[in-house]
């Protein structure tokens, strides 16, 4: 389908519904393993695998059917896959259970492939799993089960049975990390209020012969005595003559570096000090932006917002100090895995979709392998490529954005939609979006806004967002828009907002605080930060102290900046979409938003969706939002 000028004209379709989403690559051996969620099928993720060395061979899926690998620990889930050698052990969606599967089975036979490790628990008392590791030496299941409002590090045997308390945390704890000897465990904890990316600790603990944690301590962050600390990522590497030492991305120094811990001397030696970023919020567990290969340590390394994939060199090693990146065509990159100088990664560049990266250190060589067997819509001519760019934003602080103009190239009556994005501490990447696409190729800039808050830009830039949110995040939105206002490239009365979660609430914040945007588009946003902060999630039910100020005394900045309690301020049209399943933003939030502009008057549209949660996972919900936000933004500002 093309437009009056020839150009494509991408349908939604084409753009999202139809895509996989893969997550989580893990190289054990010579075999390749990732998660692929697919939207077509529900979003039900299963688990793939293909020998690492052959990226042409067709794939086996190992959890065919019904099967749903997906974890809820704090609502956002991750780390659902442990793999060792035949040994598989997953999260199943369906009953919040652990799982066992023998590798060695035939898929087929999946009466004696798949077994259940823990009993349903009650209804009464859920609880959930994650971020698990396997020890081999004493057969068992090592991860996060969340139960009775905290976490818990417990194993589990692979013959199956309740699981074993190790450690009790006070509040939060992950990454457990098993040396490849079997006799320590490092693992991260943290305590409300804080977020794991504000504060947390490091612990490491000896493992006696049962496998019980002897005399745990704390290596590093808060809980030994370095409280402006965030820990991301603890890993183990192997050193000379079988030595065991951890490396961790510490962002102690203004921004995440690796530091290796020397047991030898007891103490911490930074190994690339770079203002750059080697690590990021952890919102999800499974995240990876390091890894040991038995023999290097790689990293993906965050500069300016574009990522890159390197060789760090460890304490004392000889050759060339300093960062090398590999050359490669791609800008963002995450979920690294790496094994015997086979090095994979998540990666997309600028006009090319996400795909399973897979580096051949040895050779020098890399294969990409996208996540759709289809052939990208678009031809590199019709892509719209980001341009990064800085500007005043709020304060004067230089702040960062990627623009994507128009086909055709920017001009100053073109309409722009400006992104605002999650987490807040997300970050806008450069990866080849379909969705951003989908405007730019229907005559639409696009600004993607690295607001005060975002990751990517050290811990100082991140911080720009501590008691400000709704402030910083809609100053720097306003900000963008109009930069590019003033440089000729968008229209100052076509001029719109969206943005989910996070992104939501900022959304509704500049339509309510601002007379910049002249439509808007929330998903599952927050309209009242009162109410967020009395019914929330465990995980952030403390995040609001540190963006907006502690509940309940900062009661009256809450209503200052809630969009509900100043409604009759936004004199513009908004579209909502709204999961009913969503624990993280109630639905009420986006009922009670949407009711007080009907009742000004406000043209509205409201979408819910039964059985989706916070972000939705299925492929006609994606493609009705994406269709009905362009339509409600083409009708309410008056566009062909």
């Amino acid at each position: 389908m093309h437009n009056d000028q020839g150009r494509s004209i991408l349908s939604a379709r084409a753009v999202v519904g139809s895509t996989p989403v893969l997550k989580e690559p893990r190289l054990d051996g010579s075999t390749l393993y990732w998660l692929e969620q697919r939207p077509q099928d529900g979003g039900r993720t299963t688990l793939l695998r293909r020998p690492a060395g052959n990226p042409q061979a067709q794939p086996e899926e190992l959890t065919p059917g019904n099967w749903d690998l997906r974890s809820r620990v704090h609502e956002y889930g991750g780390g659902v896959v442990a793999i060792a050698g035949s040994d598989l052990v997953f999260v199943n969606a369906g009953d919040g259970c652990l799982w066992h599967r023998d590798l060695a089975v035939p898929t087929a036979d999946q009466a004696l492939a798949f077994r259940q490790l823990t009993p349903t628990g009650a209804a009464d008392r859920p609880r959930a799993f994650a971020g698990g590791v396997i020890d081999r030496t004493r057969r068992r299941w090592l991860g996060v089960m969340e139960a009775e409002g905290r976490d818990q590090l417990v194993s589990v045997p692979l013959a199956g049975g309740e699981p074993e308390p190790l450690h009790v945390c006070a509040d939060f704890c992950g990454d457990a990390v098993l040396s490849p000897s079997g006799r320590q465990l490092a693992w991260l904890a943290w305590e409300h209020p804080a977020m794991p990316w504000e504060r947390n600790t490091l612990w490491l603990a000896d493992l006696d012969a049962d496998g019980s944690l002897q005399t745990p301590r704390p290596l590093a962050g808060m809980g030994a005595g370095r409280a402006d600390e965030a820990l991301v990522q603890p890993l183990w590497v192997t050193l000379a003559e079988g030595r065991e030492s951890l490396v961790v991305a510490s962002d102690a120094g203004g921004f995440w570096n690796l530091q290796q811990w020397l047991p030898e001397d007891e103490q911490w030696l930074p190994l690339l000090p770079l203002q750059a970023d080697f690590g990021q919020p952890q919102w999800v567990y499974g995240m990876r932006t390091c890894a040991w290969d038995g023999h290097r340590l790689l990293a993906l390394c965050c500069r300016d917002g574009a990522w890159e994939l390197g060789q760090v060199p460890l304490a004392g090693s000889e050759g060339a100090a300093g960062w090398h990146p590999v050359s490669l065509p791609f800008t963002d990159l995450s979920d690294l895995t790496a094994a015997s100088g086979q090095v994979v990664a998540l990666a997309s560049g600028p006009v090319t979709t996400t795909g399973l990266l897979q580096v051949d250190l040895e050779r020098g060589a890399w294969n990409h392998s996208p996540a759709s067997s289809e052939p990208c819509p678009l031809i590199p001519a019709q892509i719209s490529q980001p341009e990064g760019f800085w500007f005043d934003g709020h304060l004067g602080l230089p702040t960062h954005a990627w623009f994507y103009p128009p086909c055709g190239g920017a001009r100053a009556d073109a309409p722009l939609l400006v992104k605002s994005h999650g987490g807040p501490t997300s970050m806008a990447r450069t990866g080849l979006n379909l969705a951003i696409q989908y405007w730019t190729n229907r005559g639409w800039g696009v600004v993607d806004v690295n607001y005060g808050g975002s990751s990517g830009f050290g811990r100082p830039y991140r911080e720009r967002l501590n008691g400000q949110w709704g402030i910083v995040d809609v100053a720097d939105c306003a900000a963008a828009a109009r930069a590019l206002v003033a440089a000729g490239k968008a229209h100052p009365e076509r001029l719109a907002i969206e943005g989910g979660s996070a992104g939501g609430f900022t959304t509704l914040a500049a339509l309510c605080f601002t007379n910049v945007f002249k439509a808007g588009a929330s998903r599952y946003g927050v309209g009242d930060l009162s109410a967020l902060a009395c019914d929330t999630h465990r995980f952030e039910a403390g995040y609001l102290d540190s963006l907006v100020g502690p509940w309940p005394l900062a009661k009256p900045t809450y209503e200052e900046r809630s969009p509900l309690l100043h409604a009759e301020r936004i004199r513009c049209p908004v579209i909502f979409f709204q999961g009913l399943d969503d624990k993280v933003v109630p639905p009420d939030q986006t009922d009670r938003m949407a009711a007080a502009l009907e009742a000004n008057g406000i043209a509205v549209a409201v979408h819910r969706f039964a059985g989706e949660g916070h972000g939705f996972r299925r492929s006609d919900t994606q493609v009705q939002v994406l269709e009905a936000t362009e339509v409600f933004f083409r009708t309410h500002l008056g566009l062909a």
